[in-house]
């Protein structure tokens, strides 16, 4: 099920990101700061969904790696660190979608993170604050342009 779901959201941001990214690039060529301000903030916006998208990606690829039974399926593939003592204490996995996680589960109750690059997460934060700062600039700009 998980794997459905990851691959739901992977979809879901490519939309988006593709959406984001038209209307960003329609908002260009228009004249003035807000409106640039606001096509900025659209592809900051597609940048983010096409980063959370690949993110998922990566998640949804080691789902259906973590849920094929069969031989040498046991411990978890994406799981194993290499450390034989520890990956045979390798019991669960769980996924996160906000932010993007793999995270495996042992029997001791430690857990620890897996699969996804680590630079995905600390981007994602990055554009979506860029993007909200543009859009709350380009109101701001209109705003004051209104009172003038």
């Amino acid at each position: 099920m998980s794997f459905l779901l990851s691959l739901l959201f992977v979809v879901i941001a490519a939309v988006t990101g593709v959406a984001f990214l038209g209307k960003g690039l329609v908002g260009l060529g228009r004249g003035g700061l807000a409106p640039s301000l606001r096509a900025l903030a659209h592809l900051v916006g597609a940048g983010a969904a096409v980063l959370y998208a690949l993110g998922m990606l990566v998640v949804a690829g080691a789902v259906l790696e973590a849920e094929d039974g069969g031989t040498d399926s046991s411990p978890i593939i994406p799981c194993r660190t290499g450390v034989t003592a520890s990956d045979y204490r390798i019991d669960d996995y769980r996924v996160w979608y906000v932010p993007v996680r793999f995270v495996c589960h042992r029997s001791d109750g430690s857990t620890y993170d897996r699969e996804v690059p680590g630079y995905v997460n600390p981007a994602l934060a990055a554009l979506t604050v860029t993007g909200v700062g543009l859009r709350v600039s380009a109101r701001y700009v209109d705003e004051r342009a209104r009172k003038s």
